[in-house]
């Protein structure tokens, strides 16, 4: 009779016991998620306060987008070689696929029927 008392008391323990070991595992990876995502936040933070710095500003206009002042005499590598003065304007590149479509139907109207 004792023993069929104990196993009834650990049965009816067991559930209660495994879901509060699931809820601490899933605290558990929440806590990691939460100091991930705070970490991530103070990464931004800063580089938003970076991106507001107006030399920050400058630095990456010259480094990144080849920009320099009016007044100032930029040195740009191109292959290998050092160019002297602003950086050369982008060339445009091909016309469109809608530009060539509608020139080779104005193209067809003209062109004499035989």
């Amino acid at each position: 009779m004792l023993a069929v008392v104990i196993c009834a008391i650990a049965l009816s323990l067991a559930y209660p016991v495994r879901e509060y070991v699931a809820q601490r595992q899933q605290i558990d990876e929440l806590v990691a998620q939460q100091q991930m995502m705070q970490a991530q936040l103070k990464n931004l933070t800063a580089q938003r306060d970076q991106l507001y710095d107006p030399a920050y500003i400058e630095q990456l206009a010259g480094e990144k987008l080849q920009m320099c002042y009016p007044d100032a005499r930029c040195y740009v590598i191109e292959n290998g070689q050092s160019v002297i003065g602003a950086p050369a304007r982008s060339q445009p590149g091909p016309a469109p696929w809608y530009s060539k479509l509608w020139h080779s139907v104005q193209q067809a109207n003209e062109s004499p029927a035989k």
